[in-house]
């Protein structure tokens, strides 16, 4: 079962291995966003602290930052969000992912918010 972590900035963190995870912002990040007009990722081979701004995402609303949930080098991006950034709306967890990051310390995930504690969160 795949699971979800999310950080209290609606970025969320899917572990494909032990060390290695993808990263992308929340359904909830996209809405409040609107729609997405442009993504810029960070190069792959970058080290990138914990909490440390990783990508910008542009809408017609605003710009964001995606942090680091964690850790990390990143490994590769998803380059098909340079044509179409309206994935990121479409599936924000699944084909609108923005990078993948082998983990400095993968017991920094535990830190990060469980997927029901994250709902809970933001529906208040």
């Amino acid at each position: 079962m795949t699971r979800l972590r999310v950080t209290e900035d609606h970025e969320w963190l899917r572990m494909d291995s032990a060390d290695t995870g993808t990263v992308g912002i929340t359904s909830y990040a996209q809405e409040q966003l609107g729609d997405i007009v442009y993504v810029e990722l960070p190069e792959v081979g970058r080290k990138l602290r914990q909490g440390e701004a990783a990508a910008i995402v542009e809408s017609v609303k605003a710009a964001a930052e995606c942090k680091a949930p964690v850790a990390g080098t990143v490994l590769e991006v998803n380059a098909s969000l340079a044509e179409e950034p309206g994935k990121v709306n479409q599936e924000p967890t699944g084909a609108g992912w923005f990078f993948k990051l082998k983990l400095d310390d993968p017991k920094q995930v535990e830190a990060l918010l469980e997927e029901a504690a994250y709902q809970a969160k933001i529906a208040k």
